[in-house]
């Protein structure tokens, strides 16, 4: 929200002139009327010149003049349900509210506004991708596209859209196509750095690769086959207010029994249930570790991610899901890739 939106603030009781002066010295163009932090209007430039047409002098109060049944928001809607609504309305502020209180203003000009984060993103792009054969025999899994642009470069986008720009790249299988496609990242007005792996060390091995030099900051890691349009922000903010080690993104999985299954003690039945249903959560292949967490890792260790964050849970240390509510889809196999190709076109990636 608009930072310095108090300063907009005006009682119903002031004068046009007030208001005018106000609209004048911000660059909101608008004055919210409150009482007792309650809403009862806004003024805008438009509706100032308008009063003076009907002869409404600057010194009348704003009441006057104002609109008392603005377009209002309540502080729960998302970021992409705002600008929907700004453009749908052809607006660029509203009065954001909750509970009925006056809680800020939102603009459509910063709503857009791209931030810039410097959190590192690490990237997993080393793997063979065996079950994709024989796609995979002469590119590795990251380069397949999917609609018109490879996994890895729609991962890479949806990252730079949210505002990051230093991004590593681990790689084993084919490491040169990768570099050549994607090279240092000015393509893209972002840095890439490549982690090269050897001999695979897996997910959480990588990690003893990074440079000593890298941001001592909350560092996401995404494996190069995930197909996502996760809210990257919303997940950083989350893992943050959490304080954790580590947080690992999860996927609720359904899986239903096709038949009746017995409950039973000894030979005796004490119940049944028709084909159940049951629920987990999955691992997502995105997570979000601490520096303490990744400067821990030393070079050449062979490890996965679950298995180190196991370790880190044994220590007792504090590791926490994130429920992915969002599109995914992890391309492992050939019929989840051309279900990709069918789902790009809906997703905007």
């Amino acid at each position: 929200m608009s930072y310095n939106w108090k300063e907009i603030l005006l009682l119903p009781t002031n004068t046009i002139r007030d208001a005018l002066k106000v609209i004048d010295s911000g660059a909101l163009q608008i004055a919210l009327v409150t009482l007792n932090n309650k809403l009862q209007g806004t003024v805008t430039d438009g509706d100032i010149r308008r009063g003076l047409l009907n002869n409404i002098s600057l010194d009348d109060p704003i009441e006057k003049i104002m609109n008392k049944s603005p377009l209002t928001a309540d502080y729960s809607f998302s970021k992409s349900t705002l600008i929907s609504l700004l453009e749908s309305k052809k607006i660029t502020s509203i009065p954001i509210l909750k509970n009925g209180e006056l809680v800020g203003l939102e603009t459509l000009h910063h709503l857009l506004e791209k931030p810039k984060l410097d959190n590192p993103i690490f990237i997993m792009a080393g793997g063979f991708g065996t079950r994709l054969r024989p796609l995979t025999d002469n590119c590795p899994k990251p380069l397949l596209k999917v609609g018109s642009k490879p996994i890895l470069e729609i991962i890479l986008q949806r990252f730079i859209d949210a505002g990051f720009y230093n991004f590593y790249i681990s790689t084993h299988y084919l490491p040169e196509m990768i570099r050549d496609y994607f090279g240092n990242g000015s393509k893209w007005n972002i840095n890439i750095t490549y982690i090269h792996e050897d001999s695979p060390l897996g997910t959480g091995g990588a990690l003893g690769l990074l440079p000593k030099t890298i941001e001592q900051l909350p560092l996401i890691m995404i494996n190069g086959d995930v197909l996502t349009n996760l809210d990257i922000k919303a997940l950083l903010d989350y893992h943050n207010k959490e304080d954790a080690l580590a947080t690992m993104c999860v996927r609720e999985f359904d899986y239903q029994i096709p038949y009746g299954v017995v409950d039973k003690v000894g030979n005796q039945v004490i119940g049944m249930t028709e084909k159940p249903l049951y629920k987990f959560h999955v691992n997502a292949g995105i997570y979000v570790v601490t520096p303490a967490l990744f400067n821990s890792v030393k070079a050449d260790t062979k490890i996965d991610m679950p298995t180190l964050l196991e370790s880190c849970i044994q220590q007792d240390n504090k590791i926490v899901l994130y429920p992915l509510t969002e599109y995914w889809l992890d391309i492992g196999q050939m019929n989840e890739y051309k279900q990709a190709q069918k789902d790009i076109i809906s997703l905007g990636l």
